[in-house]
């Protein structure tokens, strides 16, 4: 039976998608972002290590669909009660896109509220393969400007666009983009305006924003990477206001959403 690496299952979660959910966190992301906090999830689909209180401790165990299914299905009730369901984000999920499709398709034939998160940052392909069976994408958008989207986080901004576009043609899913306000990188003044022609071209109407937090520097520690954001605060109450006003002075609702 086919199976996936999953380095973390999150219960009661209530900031991923509509009411009570499940996470799964799927193990992988080629990306490079400064700000990930979820280092242990980045590079290759494979088993991975940290040093954690002087223990050595493994990151990712394979899990086949059945496996998840078992585990989701203790909390059914409470999706069933809040309209909440099951959230497969990463990592990046795309890079086990064939795990998550299986998980996917089982999960809505049990009736289930499925989401995802992605950066959209594969081929079209990879999406095509597992949009019949997901109801929500919470779609995340980071650096516009293509040089910089490349040279900082490994991204191509055209495949972004591609993919959300895609995901915008299929009316049976919902597709919410997220923002992550990082200072130094995705708050700039220029950077928040292509995101606004972005949406408003696309008749967006609900964005959510993500303030940037420093809860996974520790993990780098754990990992021995270097953490280059450890001196770069929070933005204040204000600051935050101050984008989501920009959002909603052109008709986009702009949602604080838990954190990234």
């Amino acid at each position: 039976m086919k199976q996936g690496l999953i380095f973390n299952i999150q219960r009661y979660s209530v900031h991923d998608g509509g009411g009570i959910r499940t996470l799964i966190f799927l193990k992988g992301c080629p990306l490079r972002c400064p700000w990930c906090s979820n280092p242990e999830s980045r590079k290759k689909v494979e088993p991975t290590t940290w040093i954690k209180n002087g223990r050595t401790e493994k990151i990712g165990d394979w899990r086949s669909v059945d496996e998840i299914l078992d585990e989701v299905l203790k909390d059914e009730i409470f999706y069933r009660t809040s309209g909440g369901g099951v959230t497969l984000s990463g990592g990046e999920v795309l890079l086990q896109s064939e795990f998550a499709g299986e998980c996917l398709k089982e999960l809505k034939k049990l009736g289930i509220h499925t989401a995802i998160e992605t950066t959209g940052c594969f081929p079209v392909e990879r999406l095509k393969e597992i949009t019949p069976y997901i109801d929500q994408v919470l779609f995340d958008l980071k650096i516009m400007e293509q040089s910089e989207a490349q040279r900082i986080i490994g991204i191509d901004p055209e495949r972004v666009r591609e993919n959300f576009d895609y995901l915008l043609k299929q009316k049976q899913l919902q597709v919410i983009p997220r923002i992550p306000l990082i200072p130094g990188y995705t708050t700039s003044e220029a950077n928040i305006q292509r995101m606004i022609e972005f949406l408003t071209v696309r008749q967006i109407k609900e964005v959510h924003l993500l303030p940037f937090h420093q809860y996974g520097s520790s993990k780098y520690d754990y990992l021995g990477w270097e953490y280059t954001m450890r001196d770069v605060e929070t933005l204040s109450q204000n600051e935050i206001s101050e984008i989501q006003d920009k959002f909603e002075a052109v008709n986009i609702a702009a949602n604080i959403d838990g954190l990234e």
